[in-house]
């Protein structure tokens, strides 16, 4: 009688006593009981999903252990939308569509299945897949073959059809990505109570293999309540205090409720000044794990796990060059806020944290082929109208798909694109090096760099990082990427202007951290009688040679035209390198043959100390919260200010002639070095511009 379920028009519930049926069961947070008719009861141990038929799936199914039947509820049955139908000593059950999925007959005054056919989960219901469970699978970052027909019968996500699968499917890349060591445990209950209140951070890295725009570590961001996560790509992890930075004051503007804490771990990028002082002024607790104990930092450490995890495997479907690894990242990112549900809440991050359901109809399968719609004004009436390129994934601030375009070699950001759904793209954008092997591993593995240190601690990374060496071949590649999608094309009239685009918030806050690194003011009260000077935010493109934009530079000046003679500042006269004396030493060092090399000094002016007392005013937007009266008084010189190339040119003439260099009697941007047989000749150009020579007289 262990297969004979009942048909009960009285039993609130489905309910059975067989554990093995069950193809997915879950325990109950609370204790529940079930009354039967003789006022015996029955604890529920658990509540799941059994498949009766190929067509009739049973949810919200009780797991009861001293159960005398099973039993079908009837009023379950109409809540889930099936139909009920009597005639003539038979039952059957219809579906919305009127379509036959059981018939039940009469069995001792009652209705019964007889279901000898079903001795577990559902493993011979479906003859094969439906094709479309492949397609979905590839589309959602090779998602599990269980979550994603749970996600499809759920109904929570628009888009998203009905689906079914085989037990035993075999993805290969999945097989490549997901071999771990060991389970997490997961935390029994939410711990904050809405969206912002409490974020986790981690970094994962270094990769072995830069990304196309040169980047080796990624910033991974999640919040507690929701687990949205957001993920930032970086050179250097001093880079980690801007991104955070950006993304706090973004998320206080979004939302009326209040930021509580950030967690992170011990390394230097998150225990500094910088965070002290930012969390401070914002009244921010800023949570440390203990050192070797990464679970207690546990949220961020498995987002990171599965954001890899996700990559490898997009990466691997179609051999896709494995520096397009952060691409990878940041569509796994967004597809994971879309898909993954929040433990105990029942909903996906996306919904809690923007309050709808998400959409999924636009996504399609990382790194397949499509075509890219040509918008230049004046094409042959007979020439292609469009570009072949690879799906890298979705523009982050619009409706946008990011492309490769195999001819360019850069990424754009288009909506006009048409997908190959037929054929996947398995031309390789460029010839990798020798050292990207298929075999080589991108990411360090998280779990075995716990036990060489401290969770993050600031190891020996930064010392070698900046020696890193690439292989020519890979050096050579990277030519190629002008990345022009990494970086904006225009250039903001204004402040509130660069504040829409990060990557402008992005390059003033690389801004203002140099001010920091130089220590070029200090925030004080303003003094009696103080007319502190303005300063204002100027924005310009760096192009390369192709003219193509490589840079976004934001350069926060002072307002020279408000300064006062004989208050603000008294000289401001500063030698120039004549082009006429420029040209006649190139000319002698050709001559001779001499080593001729150049150079350029970022931030010139920020290393010159200023003898007078100035003061200006804070940067527009980026003012203190706690301290919107006071004003910063300058160490060192600023761009724009009057004194400054003084001030530039005479710390460097202090340094040269301390080196040993004598200055030229006539020309006193020259500077000379003899030692032995060798002569080192300087000369300076402008502001931030060195020509020197090598020769040996002596020869």
């Amino acid at each position: 009688m262990e297969d004979v379920w009942i048909m009960d028009f009285g039993c609130s519930r489905h309910m059975t006593r067989h554990r093995k049926w069950f193809s997915s069961l879950n325990p109950v947070s609370t204790k529940e009981y079930i009354t039967f008719g003789d006022n015996g009861q029955g604890q529920v141990m658990g509540v799941g999903s059994i498949s009766l038929s190929a067509k009739l799936s049973l949810r919200e199914v009780a797991f009861v252990r001293n159960l005398g039947f099973n039993v079908v509820s009837v009023s379950q049955l109409l809540d889930e939308g099936f139909e009920v139908r009597f005639k003539k000593g038979a039952c059957c059950v219809l579906d919305a569509e009127e379509t036959l999925v059981c018939s039940l007959l009469p069995f001792c005054q009652v209705f019964r299945v007889d279901l000898t056919s079903v001795s577990g989960p559902a493993r011979c219901l479906v003859a094969s897949p439906s094709a479309d469970i492949w397609k979905w699978h590839r589309r959602l970052g090779h998602l599990s073959f269980d979550l994603l027909v749970r996600l499809s019968s759920m109904g929570l996500i628009r888009g998203l059809p009905k689906l079914r699968a085989e037990k035993d499917l075999v993805c290969h890349p999945c097989r490549h990505g997901k071999m771990v060591a060991a389970s997490h445990i997961l935390v029994s209950q939410v711990m904050t109570s809405y969206p912002g209140e409490l974020l986790h951070m981690d970094i994962v890295g270094s990769v072995r293999v830069t990304s196309v725009i040169g980047k080796w570590y990624v910033l991974v961001v999640v919040d507690d309540f929701s687990r949205f996560s957001w993920v930032f790509f970086m050179e250097f992890k001093d880079e980690v205090f801007g991104f955070v930075q950006d993304l706090v004051l973004r998320l206080r503007n979004e939302s009326h409720k209040t930021m509580r804490a950030i967690r992170s771990d011990n390394g230097g990028e998150f225990r500094n000044s910088h965070f002290e002082n930012f969390c401070r002024d914002l009244s921010l607790e800023h949570q440390f794990s203990s050192p070797y104990t990464p679970p207690q930092n546990g949220v961020v450490k498995r987002k990171n796990h599965t954001l890899v995890e996700m990559a490898r495997m997009m990466l691997d479907e179609h051999r896709t060059p494995r520096h397009f690894w952060a691409e990878a990242v940041n569509t796994a990112c967004y597809i994971a806020n879309r898909i993954f549900l929040r433990a105990f809440l029942g909903k996906t991050s996306y919904e809690l944290r923007f309050g709808r359901q998400p959409s999924i109809k636009h996504l399609r399968a990382f790194g397949c082929g499509c075509f890219v719609l040509k918008k230049a004004g004046h094409l042959d009436k007979f020439e292609y109208c469009c570009l072949d390129g690879i799906f890298l994934g979705y523009a982050s601030s619009s409706r946008a798909f990011r492309v490769w375009i195999l001819e360019a070699k850069q990424v754009v950001e288009t909506c006009e694109v048409s997908f190959d759904k037929t054929m996947p793209c398995t031309t390789p954008a460029f010839e990798l090096s020798g050292d990207d092997e298929e075999g080589t591993p991108i990411f360090e593995d998280e779990e075995g760099a716990v036990d060489d240190g401290p969770a993050g601690s600031p190891s020996t990374q930064d010392d070698w990082r900046h020696s890193r060496v690439c292989p020519r071949s890979l050096v050579a590649s990277l030519a190629f990427f002008s990345h022009s999608a990494y970086v904006a094309s225009f250039e903001p009239r204004d402040v509130s202007h660069a504040l829409s685009d990060p990557i402008w918030v992005n390059a003033m806050h690389e801004e203002l951290e140099n001010f920091e690194r130089n220590h070029v003011w200090d925030l004080v009260e303003p003094p009696p009688n103080c007319r502190p000077i303005g300063i204002k935010w100027v924005f310009k493109n760096k192009q390369g040679e192709d003219g193509m934009v490589v840079r976004n530079k934001a350069r926060l000046v002072a307002q020279g035209f408000c300064q006062k003679e004989g208050i603000d500042y008294e000289e401001t006269f500063a030698p120039v390198a004549r082009l006429e004396a420029t040209r006649i030493l190139l000319a002698f060092a050709a001559s001779k043959g001499f080593k001729l090399q150049q150079m350029d000094v970022k931030f010139a002016f920020l290393n010159g100390f200023i003898e007078e007392e100035a003061y200006v005013r804070q940067p527009p937007s980026f003012e203190s919260a706690r301290f919107l009266d006071r004003v910063y008084k300058l160490r060192k010189a600023l761009y724009g200010l009057k004194q400054a190339p003084r001030a530039w040119y005479a710390r460097l003439k202090s340094f040269l002639l301390k080196s040993g260099f004598v200055m030229g009697s006539v020309d006193k941007t020259l500077f000379l070095l003899s030692r032995g047989g060798d002569t080192l000749i300087v000369q300076i150009y402008v502001d931030g511009h060195l020509w020197w020579f090598i020769s040996r007289f002596g020869a």
